[in-house]
């Protein structure tokens, strides 16, 4: 199941670059790199334990191509933070490759719609666990100049971990600033 949902993640992926490719000519491409700083939620992995801590910081790095108003692609590595229990903290952390379809509601504002894949580890007390699977988010971005962004979002990490720790969706609330070469 999860190489299907793999496949159909990167699937998506294609078309937005396929839809995106005769747009890539308007003076809105170019390339960005940014930062997010939030807090994330492993959802499951305190389940039934007492004094657990299932929320932390993280932070992300990211950069990516946007090929027009509508249309970007975006890599990024994402430190998710740990849960803390009396036994031991789960950490995780993932590399995510994303299409981002945005709608612009003026020239500065737009609402945007993420989808990808990742690879993503928790390490665990009882041990690790590499997952690949999908990411999907939702956001908004303000653009202070032609250059300089910032964006609110929220982000899921679909079913980390299996086998040797939780498996657990992780969430991410979070913003930051991206800075455009133009």
């Amino acid at each position: 199941m999860k190489s299907i949902k793999a496949v159909l993640a990167l699937a998506g992926f294609s078309a937005a670059l396929a839809f995106a490719g005769p747009a890539a000519a308007q003076s809105d491409s170019s390339f960005y790199i940014g930062g997010t700083v939030g807090e994330a939620n492993l959802k499951d992995a305190c389940s039934g334990v007492d004094g657990c801590d299932k929320t932390d910081a993280a932070w992300r790095i990211l950069g990516g191509y946007q090929f027009n108003r509508y249309f970007a692609v975006e890599l990024g590595y994402h430190d998710l933070g740990k849960a803390s229990a009396p036994l031991g903290d789960t950490k995780a952390k993932a590399w995510e490759a994303v299409g981002i379809a945005s709608y612009p509601l003026t020239n500065e504002f737009s609402v945007y719609g993420k989808l990808g894949a990742y690879n993503g580890k928790l390490e665990g007390p009882t041990g690790d666990e590499t997952t690949n699977d999908v990411t999907y988010g939702a956001g908004v971005r303000y653009d202070f100049t032609k250059h300089i962004g910032v964006r609110g979002e929220w982000q899921r990490y679909h079913d980390m971990g299996g086998n040797n720790v939780v498996k657990t969706d992780v969430d991410v609330v979070s913003i930051g600033v991206v800075y455009r070469f133009q």
